[in-house]
């Protein structure tokens, strides 16, 4: 008989798993009684299955458990060899071994599924967790940017009803009455502040500039940015006259005067 083939024709696994026919596992027990090559083979198989289960399996409930035990009591049948021992026949040995494998292979395949069920629940708990994570960072940025403009306009609120500043007021043009801005002179230290109260909401490629008339010539003042109070412009030791212009984004070198929107004299 060709052991190696009689072993690799896969009659062990489908024995041990459970799906041999009857006279197919009559004749394999037998014959694993004559060769021990097909008993090692048969004990091999069981614990790479065994092995298998115990590697990937997870605590099974305790209902499937006691189902498994109840069907597997009625399999057993003990024999009393001496006062000391009991001794399970080898064809109910055969009969456990198989039943045992099968429960292992039970095991893993609910093992494999509750894997799979837990990390699908850890995906969706990690997406929820990373999308908490940026509503909580950009409700914390949004929180700094309101705290720092609120700090802006107590500030501006400081610098406006501070007797050191002189008030420039710059009604509009001719032909634009509707605009006004205000001007915040530091006497001290020659700051200057805009406060832009009522202009139009420039175009994106233009921007207002802020222009000091000293001794009868335009100094360029800054162009003005977005501020939530009084936007901060370039420190001016002098002026008469202080005027605003839309001029194109980043400024310009001199005003355009038919851009004029509002001017207003110091004092």
């Amino acid at each position: 008989m060709n052991i190696k083939a009689y072993i690799e024709s896969g009659v062990i696994e489908s024995y041990v798993l459970g799906m041999a026919e009857p006279q197919e596992a009559a004749e394999l027990e037998q014959l694993s009684r004559q060769y021990p090559e097909i008993r090692k083979a048969i004990d091999e198989f069981e614990m790479s299955l065994e092995k298998a289960a115990l590697a990937a399996a997870v605590p099974a409930p305790a209902h499937v458990k006691d189902q498994l035990f109840q069907s597997l009591a009625g399999e057993f049948r003990e024999e009393k060899k001496t006062d000391q021992a009991k001794l399970v026949s080898l064809p109910n040995r055969f009969h456990f071994t198989r039943y045992m494998a099968a429960a292992s292979v039970i095991l893993l395949v609910a093992s494999a599924a509750l894997n799979v069920y837990f990390y699908n629940q850890f995906r969706a708990s990690s997406t929820a967790y990373q999308a908490l994570l940026i509503e909580k960072n950009s409700l914390f940025t949004d929180n700094q940017n309101i705290q720092t403009k609120v700090l802006d306009m107590y500030q501006s609120m400081q610098m406006m009803s501070d007797p050191a500043y002189i008030k420039v007021s710059m009604p509009g043009t001719k032909g634009r009455e509707e605009n006004l801005a205000t001007v915040f002179w530091d006497s001290k230290s020659k700051d200057v502040y805009v406060l832009p109260n009522k202009l139009p909401q420039a175009a994106p490629d233009k921007q207002y500039q802020l222009w000091a008339i000293v001794d009868g010539k335009p100094v360029d003042a800054g162009v003005i940015g977005v501020c939530a109070g009084l936007c901060k412009m370039k420190n001016i030791p002098k002026a008469s006259v202080f005027a605003i212009t839309l001029e194109k984004k980043g400024g310009s070198p001199s005003p355009t005067l038919e851009q004029m929107y509002v001017a207003g004299k110091v004092g």
